[in-house]
């Protein structure tokens, strides 16, 4: 039984033998074909930290193997002796101890190493019996311990200096059994039993960004303190506004009571009201009135400020404190790569084959859960890759190549997303072998099959069951492993392809978002609300002229680069009433706005009102308890606080085929056809009240929609809401100014094309520059205000009342 006091000790034992672990593993690996003394000098030290945690915690047989392994090392660092490929697998399965020890519950680390003991000793034996005879053969006569999981062990046909350590006790598949495809390394996140409750995800942050962190929190909680000072001016504020209530009530009660003719003052007094607490005559209460009413804008100007530089701190905070939260979910590309190495280098001995694995972009920042989910394709397309792209040593030579192959895997970031890619200098796939199994099993008629581009055979490797592969093998030939990749990428939004070089290569390109909290999103009009489609799950979008829309048999297509597109009205696709359409926008003045996604088989159009521009959202999964959404995979919350749901498309596509099986869609293009002219609509902000309502019944009296906003912020959530025609604004304005105001709508990608009028009483040439600076498309001077001067404005922007 393990002492409770000491368990504190081996969770640190344990998170330092898992890097370490990590560090030895992939060092040896490379060590093979590079022993110089700084390459061995980091496994040294692992090896050293190993041996001084396992003596800290009482771990002697940890020790002693460590001291073993150091030994075997240093005499490498030294010069003493070279380390062939059969001392390599004795320090790896050395290794495998130890990061089979870091994946197990801590409490079970001193049992489970007690019981390899017998392994360790004889481990400790070769060790040294290398070190005394370096050129001696390493012929092991048992296994030292189970590799680590997903680890690749070589065969009985070995090499015979190589070390082979199949797993002890573990049992044999059945005759016939197809084994599963191994992961590529263990876990490296900390098991539930160390330290956390049951059903809890155990992370891993470094030290720095929990500091970061840590600070972020320490200045909201400052920020949010900070809010009781504006909080007591808006006090004081409501506090002036009931004397100024007050006091205006005493007056017009001194008025009412006042003789006819009489004027104001101390011979009219009256006594105190009980519900207003003045008293006086008018005009000493005027003169109060007017000291309030200063007082209180005084106070409302600095209550003003003070929460504008609140607003503005707090956001640059909580995006600070965002982008810190989202880098605390990423972790380095090469924390997802511990073990294949190791796996490359086995595989590759046991086909008898010679190839060097590389790695490009280590540090490239990688969602955790997308990290963890890049395993088993990875694997996949390693092992394909191995297995039927690397030619062996004596091919390769006939071809005119090195007798080492090349497998690389690398990560970046590319147009806001993750690319991966994994090439080999191997024999490539020929696309005529492509085409020949297409045909033969029937997935296309041989014209169409002739007809196919590279790119376009390509994609079929990615169907379920098909391979190109002449003979089943224990590492690939049944065609899983591409459908495997095809379903991880599609599954988190992204996209895979691949390429083929006869003769001289293979690769494959993936790209995934970046993170899976975050995705970059087109929102789009249906049936009056705005819905989310994720951006990499949209082929095209299109604006289609009604003349553009075929029928065949009672359904409706478009033609585009070559491809024969379905149509189908979204608001059907997702069980929306048809009532809920909106009439006055059943269709752009510019055509039919149409989303075009598809599935593997699949290609549809999405019909919807109106391209709404393109937004990132948090995503926020739905509540459990209300079972699958059709149509929708999650949710999210627009700037302005309303919700937004986001599209699953592959449930889109599906129910888009079901309507076509069953001839249950609309008529799409009738809604273009047949639309009502509709009147334009216009936006009229401005503060002052006179001036609103004079504008507004001068443009309604012409035959334009008109709506008012208050000052440039009111105005911007009513253009975030509702689709104008044309934005008439005012420059000096509380809150936010017109000029603000442009500014805000040019860098919407929605409203960019608005037109947008200035009218101000500020006549300079240099306000007037101003404006138009920032993006409006006419500055009219309230100082030479005409009717028809406005209204001949309005017209040579937008045109007549009727669209």
């Amino acid at each position: 039984p393990v002492n409770q006091a000491d368990l504190s000790m081996l969770d640190l034992f344990r998170l330092e033998l898992e890097t370490n672990a990590a560090i030895l593993d992939a060092g040896l690996v490379a060590l093979e074909g590079d022993q110089r003394p700084e390459q061995v000098e980091p496994l040294m030290r692992a090896a050293h930290s190993v041996k001084g945690a396992a003596r800290i915690v009482g771990l002697p047989l940890a020790v002693e193997l460590a001291h073993a392994m150091e030994d075997l090392l240093e005499a490498c660092r030294q010069g003493r002796m070279h380390l062939a490929p059969g001392h390599i697998d004795l320090l790896l399965s050395g290794n495998d101890v130890f990061s089979r020890l870091a994946g197990l519950p801590t409490p079970r680390i001193p049992d489970e190493l007690a019981g390899m003991a017998d392994r360790i000793a004889q481990a400790r034996e070769l060790l040294a019996h290398c070190l005394a005879a370096p050129d001696a053969p390493v012929t092991p006569d048992a296994p030292v311990a189970p590799p680590p999981q997903g680890a690749v062990t070589t065969t009985a046909d070995s090499p015979p200096d190589q070390a082979t350590i199949p797993p002890p006790g573990t049992e044999t598949p059945p005759a016939g059994a197809t084994p599963g495809p191994p992961t590529a390394a263990p876990s490296r996140e900390a098991p539930p039993e160390a330290g956390a409750a049951a059903g809890e995800q155990v992370v891993r942050i470094t030290a720095a960004n929990l500091n970061r962190l840590m600070g972020l929190a320490g200045e909201c909680l400052v920020e949010a303190r900070s809010l009781a000072a504006i909080g007591g001016l808006f006090q004081r504020l409501k506090a002036d506004q009931d004397a100024l209530s007050g006091l205006l009530s005493l007056l017009c009660g001194l008025r009412e009571a006042a003789p006819p003719g009489a004027t104001g003052g101390p011979a009219f007094r009256q006594p105190t009201r009980p519900d207003t607490g003045f008293s006086g005559g008018c005009d000493e209460n005027l003169a109060r009135a007017g000291r309030i009413l200063s007082g209180s804008r005084e106070a409302l100007l600095q209550g003003m400020e003070r929460f504008d530089l609140f607003a503005r701190r707090l956001e640059n905070l909580a995006d600070r404190l965002y982008n810190e939260v989202i880098d605390s979910r990423m972790r380095r590309f090469s924390d997802g790569l511990h073990g294949f190495p190791r796996m490359v280098r086995d595989l590759a001995r046991d086909l008898g084959k010679r190839v060097t694995f590389t790695v490009a972009g280590q540090a490239t920042k990688v969602d955790r859960e997308i990290l963890e989910r890049l395993e088993a394709p990875l694997n996949h397309l390693l092992r394909n890759a191995l297995d039927h792209g690397i030619e062996d040593p004596a091919e390769r030579a006939r071809a005119g190549k090195p007798e080492t192959g090349v497998l690389t895997v690398s990560a970046r970031h590319y147009a806001g997303m993750l690319a991966i890619t994994v090439t080999d200098d191997g024999r490539g796939l020929d696309p005529e072998r492509i085409r020949a199994k297409v045909r033969d099993r029937g997935l296309a008629s041989p014209e169409m099959a002739a007809a196919l581009s590279d790119a376009e055979l390509m994609e079929f490797l990615f169907l379920p069951g098909f391979t190109t592969a002449g003979k089943v093998t224990e590492i690939s030939g049944r065609g899983v492993g591409l459908d495997v990749v095809h379903s991880m990428v599609r599954d988190v939004g992204g996209q895979v392809r691949a390429e083929s070089r006869p003769g001289e290569g293979m690769g494959f390109f993936l790209r995934l978002p970046l993170t899976l909290s975050v995705v970059r999103t087109l929102l789009v009009d249906v049936a009056g609300e705005p819905y989310a489609v994720p951006l990499t799950r949209i082929d095209r979008i299109l604006s289609l002229a009604p003349e553009e829309i075929r029928e065949l048999e009672g359904r409706q297509y478009c033609l585009f680069e070559g491809d024969t597109i379905g149509l189908a009205p979204a608001w059907r696709a997702l069980g929306v009433r048809e009532s809920a359409r909106p009439t006055a926008a059943a269709a752009r003045p510019s055509g039919l706005a149409v989303v075009v996604i598809s599935d593997r088989l699949s290609r549809y159009g999405l019909v919807v009102e109106n391209f709404l521009g393109e937004r990132d959202l948090v995503v926020k999964p739905l509540d459990p308890r209300l079972g699958k959404a059709p149509g929708i995979s999650a949710a999210s919350v627009m700037e302005d606080g309303s919700p937004v749901l986001i599209l699953d498309v592959d449930d889109m596509v599906r129910a888009v085929d079901n309507l076509l099986g069953r001839g249950r869609l609309d008529r799409v293009g009738e809604a273009v056809k047949r639309q009502d002219v509709r009147t334009r609509r216009i936006l009229v902000v401005d503060d002052s009240l006179t001036v609103r309502e004079t504008q507004r019944r001068l443009l309604s009296n012409r035959g334009y929609e008109v709506e008012t906003a208050v000052d440039g912020m009111d105005g911007l959530h009513a253009l975030r809401g509702h689709d104008f025609d044309l934005v008439v604004t005012d420059v000096d304005m509380p809150r936010m100014t017109g000029i603000e105001l442009v500014r805000q709508i040019r860098a919407d990608a929605r409203l960019a094309a608005l037109p947008v009028m200035i009218v101000s009483y500020k006549d300079r040439e240099e306000d007037r520059l101003q404006g138009l600076h920032a993006g409006a498309d006419y500055y009219l001077s309230k100082g030479s205000f005409q009717d028809e001067s406005l209204l001949a404005a309005v017209a040579d922007l937008i045109g007549g009342p009727e669209a």
